[in-house]
């Protein structure tokens, strides 16, 4: 049975002191959490403070990208080998806000997923068209290429240590949201790329996010979709209440 993941991308908000709070107010609400892998990503500057207050927990650390060189001259950037060593557990690449502004590609988060595996943490490739793409038809052609791009030279063992987010770029930070059948319709045709690559098997034990305006509101709704494995979750998860009402479905739909 695929693990249901809900990962709080608290993006640019929060300053390191109101991370800390923040990050002790989920570890809190999250203590009776045990079917659902929850995880929250601060700012870099708030990563080594928010580690010692999840420590011992159950909530997970993420880290909201990463450089895929192992040092060097590349300012403003951070190592995978930097994250390692304060404890993150997964780390979100590829997020549609990187690949429209900051010139991510492809290639360039293959090269990542590759430098984070080799550590022992868990990408959460994100994927997803924007509204010009769906309205054109090329839905299944953009995701096939970012899947294929993502997943090039991994074998179906390194497969199995990824997460993926499906994230329609129309409905980041809308508050529009896919309705549950387009959203299903979407993680079940990305979940039938892996298994033209991988085989059925593989494919059906690699956790597929729903990344787009997820919110308590409607989050039983898309978890129970057949294909959607949890939440990559912005906004709602910038309060720890609102981002238990998406955990606390999830846990619900594990039992």
């Amino acid at each position: 049975m695929r693990k249901i993941v809900i990962a709080g991308n608290w993006k640019m908000n929060k300053t390191v002191a109101e991370s800390v709070k923040l990050a002790g107010e989920v570890v809190a609400a999250a203590k009776d959490i045990k079917a659902v892998t929850v995880a929250i990503a601060p700012t870099y500057l708030a990563l080594a403070k928010v580690a010692e207050v999840v420590a011992g927990s159950n909530v997970k650390l993420a880290a909201q990208d990463v450089h895929w060189e192992n040092q060097g001259a590349f300012t403003g950037k951070v190592s995978a080998d930097m994250l390692k060593e304060i404890g993150v557990d997964f780390v979100i690449i590829g997020h549609s806000e990187q690949r429209t502004y900051f010139g991510e590609t492809d290639a360039t988060v293959n090269k990542k997923v590759r430098k984070v595996q080799s550590l022992g943490m868990t990408p959460i490739i994100c994927i997803g068209e924007t509204l010009d793409e769906r309205k054109s038809g090329q839905l299944e052609s953009v995701l096939t290429r970012q899947v294929n791009g993502a997943y090039d030279g991994l074998s179906a063992d390194d497969a199995l240590r990824t997460v993926i987010a499906y994230e329609p770029v129309w409905a980041i930070g809308t508050g529009v949201t896919a309705s549950d059948d387009e959203a299903q319709e979407a993680h079940a045709f990305v979940r039938g790329l892996l298994a033209a690559r991988y085989g059925d098997s593989v494919a059906q034990s690699i956790s597929i996010q729903y990344g787009g305006s997820m919110k308590p509101e409607n989050a039983a709704g898309l978890l129970a979709q057949k294909d959607i494995d949890g939440g990559l979750i912005g906004g709602a998860a910038l309060k720890a209440d609102s981002f238990l009402g998406i955990v606390t479905p999830g846990e619900t739909l594990s039992k």
